[in-house]
């Protein structure tokens, strides 16, 4: 007894001490100052989804192409390196419109095309607002010392919120491939895909692997990872407080063909290198392409699965709601995320009350440890779906793995504390110890693959938690 007495000692004050530190935060909930107060300096662990180019904020953006004296449209904020010939006169140097004190004005205007900045909610629909900002911002990050840039922005952002993982997806991957151009692999994959035939599919990617192996897939990954790799060491991101891994990703609006060429490269790439971590599929899940060929893009992944049993990837998946797509398309989008594709872990899931048969899924997700990312102000902004609205009520009673996740938070204007702000404010059933284990989640659903970096960020989780619960008490005085 007496052995065990210390033990017995360091129990009841770490349950005296847990109980003090829930009894004030269900005490400042309600207060928005004094929760974000709180939030801030609380440990966050990892954000699992994170767009690279959508969490870098407008102002760096802009910043890079007024230093680069750019051309920009007065009319369409279109901005270029060098305008058409024709219709000159609606364009206009960033050095000239400073000489005319009009560059501020501008900056402003570039601001509001390029985020969400100033949205009035009515205007423009929403989620065009968002998802348009990609390719209006796509000419200030295109040059390697933008990106140096903005993924030094992230690292330190994060380190100053108390985050000490990111898991960014990056950049795509280039190559000069040779297209394809068999009108027949194409047309029969579009006919397979309309009679759901799995058998056919199997044998037309088998032959479309071959090709984009045969044609020097492998050197392009590690192509890509070299960059990755180059990079990242000369910038030192990896630090004792910080740590960065990267998930290819690869757009989902394309011809099949295409899309498999670059899921190859992305698959490959994730195989080879300790850095890239896993792949995962992006651009709007209602787009005319995503809906089209889901079927199709779902077998994708479970083949390449096949061959590359050991990569891991998340997948956008039930980032839909009732009247942006038919209803019958809510009902299986997140299915076939995971139970055909094999999905690691899931972003979004808004449409899960709406799945065929939503409770044995997500009992299946509980089961299988497949994790769902929640974005909070992500969802209310781009598809008004908020409060009781989102299924998070429904994850959490399954007990389906939680990570809390920004999303974009350059473009939303928002940021990690924001994300769990909305979390503790809507959901009262939420207690700091839930919020604490979230934020454990974010590090045991990471796809890092060293267990020794894994192991390192739990263990620094634990001591920074013990030193912002004590210095909260100490300020409180419970």
């Amino acid at each position: 007894m007496r052995k065990l007495l210390p033990y017995i000692l360091a129990f009841i004050s770490f349950s005296v001490h847990a109980q003090s530190i829930d009894r004030y935060f269900e005490r400042i909930r309600n207060n928005d100052a004094e929760l974000v107060a709180f939030l801030s300096q609380m440990p966050k662990g990892g954000d699992l989804h994170n767009h690279y180019s959508g969490s870098v904020y407008a102002e760096t953006y802009i910043s890079y192409v007024v230093a680069q004296d750019y051309f920009i449209n007065k009319n369409t904020l279109e901005v270029v390196k060098a305008p058409p010939k024709t219709g000159y006169e609606d364009w206009a140097r960033f050095s000239d419109l400073a000489k005319i004190k009009k560059l501020d004005t501008y900056k402003q205007l570039l601001m509001q095309k390029w985020s969400v900045k100033d949205y009035n909610g009515v205007s423009y629909p929403s989620d065009k607002q968002f998802f348009e900002t990609f390719a209006a911002f796509g000419i200030a990050n295109e040059t390697q010392g933008r990106l140096d840039t903005g993924i030094l922005e992230l690292k330190n952002r994060a380190k100053a919120e108390h985050i000490s993982y990111i898991e960014t997806m990056f950049i795509g991957i280039r190559s000069k491939i040779p297209d394809l151009n068999d009108h027949i692999i194409l047309n029969q994959l579009e006919h397979d895909q309309s009679i759901h035939d799995e058998a056919n599919t199997t044998v037309l990617l088998n032959e479309l692997y071959k090709y984009f192996i045969d044609n020097k897939a492998s050197a392009y990954a590690a192509e890509h990872n070299e960059q990755i790799a180059q990079m990242h060491s000369r910038l030192h991101i990896d630090d004792e407080s910080f740590t960065m891994r990267y998930m290819n990703y690869v757009s989902r609006a394309g011809d099949p063909v295409t899309i498999f060429k670059n899921m190859v490269l992305s698959f490959e790439s994730a195989d080879k290198s300790s850095l890239v971590v896993g792949v995962n599929i992006v651009a709007p899940e209602d787009g005319e392409v995503s809906m089209r060929d889901y079927w199709l893009h779902m077998q994708m992944f479970r083949y390449l699965h096949s061959k590359y049993p050991d990569v891991k990837y998340s997948m956008h998946a039930g980032e839909l709601t009732l009247g942006l797509v038919k209803p019958e398309e809510l009902t299986w989008h997140i299915n076939e995320a995971v139970r055909v594709a094999g999905a690691s872990r899931i972003g979004h899931g808004v449409d899960m009350a709406y799945e065929r048969k939503p409770y044995e899924l997500l009992q299946y997700m509980a089961d299988n440890k497949v994790a769902i990312e929640i974005n909070l102000y992500s969802n209310e902004f781009i598809l008004k779906v908020k409060g009781d609205d989102h299924p998070f009520k429904l994850y959490k009673d399954f007990k389906v793995p939680i990570v809390i996740s920004s999303d974009d938070a350059g473009i939303l204007r928002s940021n990690m504390i924001h994300q769990f702000e909305l979390l503790a404010r809507r959901y009262k059933y939420v207690s700091y110890q839930d919020i604490k284990h979230y934020v454990y989640n974010s590090i045991d659903y990471s796809f890092i693959k060293e267990d020794a970096v894994k192991k390192k960020l739990k263990a620094q989780l634990d001591t920074d938690f013990r030193k912002f619960e004590k210095e909260v008490e100490v300020v409180y005085g419970e």
